[in-house]
């Protein structure tokens, strides 16, 4: 990462990806979609980090090159940044439900850094951003149909 100018970076973003306890099924497709993503230019990730929160609420950090078996992600491992200090770990952690364990990326979002450039170039800043949940766009979704199937319903 330290060969991209400063002025040339575009948004970047974190993602915590909570796995409750027991209910983890990591078969490599995450690591595999990981990795296209970066081989693709979408993203370049900056770092990466595996939480596990303990039952009393204690919290165990691993970076990536202390795992055991890295798979395809081997090859991102030596391009990590590793940004993330202890503070940021607490805080990512408190989301986290105890007994889970948790994957946290930190990406740079590779196919807005020409936007962004282009943006600082005539003066502008990114001063925030932003991510809607999946979940509160599909129960948006839901709940603007129910009065369509009610409408249906009395119509009928």
């Amino acid at each position: 990462m330290a060969e991209t100018p400063i002025d040339e970076l575009g948004p970047v973003d974190f993602v915590i990806i909570e796995f409750p306890a027991g209910e983890a099924n990591f078969t490599g497709e995450i690591a595999d979609e990981l990795v296209r993503l970066v081989d693709a230019g979408t993203i370049r990730l900056i770092d990466m980090l595996v939480l596990h929160k303990a039952d009393d609420g204690s919290v165990d950090a691993l970076e990536l090159g202390d795992l055991d078996d890295l798979g395809p992600l081997t090859r991102l491992e030596a391009e990590l940044a590793e940004l993330l200090a202890e503070d940021d770990v607490a805080h990512l952690a408190a989301a986290m439900e105890p007994g889970s364990v948790a994957g946290v990326i930190v990406y740079e979002n590779l196919w807005a850094a020409t936007f962004g450039a282009a943006a600082r170039r005539a003066g502008g800043q990114f001063i925030a951003n932003g991510r809607i949940p999946i979940q509160g766009i599909i129960a948006s979704l839901e709940a603007d149909a129910e009065p369509d199937a009610e409408l249906e319903t009395i119509g009928a």
